[in-house]
């Protein structure tokens, strides 16, 4: 029989935490503005990283170690001793920032128990926020040895919208370690010959002193970007390359290739059946999402806002047809690309995801209503621009037809405000926006607020697709899919 009072021990430790009288550790942090005192014993059982660092200081005259953490703030190094001493994290009413810096805090003084419980929290409850500030994430996480659950959720959203960070400005800041758990991956979903472009932009990056023009670099230079890229270059997938590709991308930088793989992959291209001696990995996986025809066994829809029917009438618009397309010969597949209930509801999320994407459809299912709206959009998302009115001729809004909603309703652009790309400023409250139609939200959540809005006279399309007495609203869910053409 055991007896446990750990309730009671935790109380006691806590009040052995501000006891002046007993401390021989003095912790300054906050650019040494604030301290804290603790006892050595207490840090170092605790703590890997107290242990080693109270090994390395020496006392001062009243036989007190000093250690000094400039870049943590108070209020979280307050957390993370309370927690080193009584076992009890208190986040009520804590902000998600908070959170994540906490995590991080977690992680640097080697407190794996506390470092997984908040990754777990954050990946679980918060992937909203996570989402929103992908990029800071990301590059951040991967200067850390672990955080290996984050590290995967994040490059979980990479492979599927690879354009978040390949894309993104700040690419060639990545870290290595980074780049490689995403080359690395079977799931990647970008051209092979895209990739190495890719990774070879990284290491020119990552190497100061390479000539800028190509054709004068020497052996030396040739030598030095095949050291930079060393971890790099054995996750392409060479030999699942086209013989135009090897020519034109990989072949003015055959120098950086050991000469055994530059030969097999040569002789691969001219006879593919031969075997080679160089490891030739597997080609990577393509994901796609089919719409389910009748025939099909019953399986989770494609859409959790439109049916298989809206679909086609969809598909039907966009070809102009006259006549809707039956659920056997839908022309496009509908692929997922975000979806509120799975990626959050903040404004920044569809810019973050969306980036790059054209022919795309964004639909929304109406708060306290049986109404989908939504637009269609043909050219590019772009996160980057100052704000861009977009003009094309074949965008359209439109309602569908649902519930208590009797008819569906098409309005095709008619002016040159077709779709607008929001700045980067905007974008933290506002999301897609289509002329007489836009998702916006004062709370950068589309469902906390009635801020989504649509115009009842037909501005820049040729009908409103809601009452004019509507006003503005909020939204349950919502998605976006990019419209992909069937091959036969």
């Amino acid at each position: 029989m055991s007896l446990k009072f750990f309730d009671k021990l935790s109380q006691n430790l806590i009040e052995l935490l501000t006891d002046k009288d007993d401390y021989n550790v003095i912790i300054e942090v906050e650019n040494k503005e604030k301290s804290f005192t603790a006892h050595s014993n207490v840090l170092k059982f605790r703590s890997s990283y107290f242990r080693k660092e109270l090994e390395n200081i020496q006392p001062n005259e009243n036989n007190i170690k000093i250690i000094i953490k400039s870049s943590i703030s108070a209020q979280i190094f307050n957390v993370v001793l309370r927690y080193i001493y009584g076992g009890i994290v208190d986040l009520e009413n804590c902000e998600t920032r908070f959170i994540y810096d906490l995590m991080l805090a977690a992680d640097e003084f080697e407190l794996e128990e506390l470092t997984n419980k908040l990754e777990t929290l954050l990946i679980e409850t918060k992937g909203s926020w996570l989402r929103t500030h992908f990029s800071f994430i990301y590059h951040f996480i991967f200067n850390r040895n672990e955080l290996k659950k984050l590290k995967n959720f994040c490059n979980d959203i990479v492979v599927k919208h690879p354009n978040l960070i390949f894309n993104a400005d700040d690419f060639t800041s990545l870290e290595e370690s980074a780049l490689v758990s995403l080359i690395k991956r079977n799931d990647l979903q970008i051209e092979e010959v895209r990739i190495w472009d890719y990774v070879i932009k990284w290491g020119i990056a990552q190497t100061s002193t390479l000539p800028a023009n190509h054709d004068d670099w020497t052996k030396e230079n040739f030598l030095t970007l095949k050291t930079t890229l060393q971890q790099c270059l054995p996750h392409i997938r060479y030999f699942h390359l086209t013989s135009i590709e090897v020519v034109d991308k990989i072949e003015p930088y055959k120098k950086i290739l050991d000469k055994q793989l530059w030969k097999d992959i040569n002789q691969h291209l001219l006879v593919p059946e031969r075997p080679v001696k160089s490891i030739v990995l597997p080609p990577r996986s393509v994901l796609v999402t089919e719409l389910p025809t009748r025939a099909e066994e019953p399986r989770e829809s494609f859409s959790t806002i439109i049916s298989e029917e809206h679909a086609a009438e969809i598909s039907t618009w966009i070809d102009r047809k006259t006549t809707v397309y039956t659920l056997t010969n839908i022309p496009y597949k509908f692929e997922l690309i975000l979806r509120g209930t799975r990626d959050g509801f903040a404004p920044q999320t569809f810019w973050n995801i969306c980036h790059g994407h054209a022919y795309t459809v964004v639909l929304v299912k109406v708060k306290g209503t049986d109404e989908i709206i939504g637009g269609y959009n043909p050219l590019a998302w772009d996160k980057d621009t100052d704000g861009k009115w977009m003009e094309t001729k074949n965008s359209f809004i439109f309602s569908l037809k649902n519930g208590n909603i009797q008819n569906s309703i098409l309005s095709r652009v008619k002016g040159q405000y077709a779709v607008y790309n929001r700045s980067k400023n905007d974008q933290i409250k506002g999301g897609p926006y289509f002329g007489d139609f836009f998702m916006h939200s004062m709370e950068s959540n589309f469902t906390l607020d009635d801020n989504c809005y649509c115009c009842g006279y037909g501005d820049c399309y040729e009908k409103s697709i809601r009452p004019s007495s509507s006003g503005r609203f909020s939204i349950i869910n919502y998605e976006v899919f990019e419209i992909v053409k069937k091959t036969t």
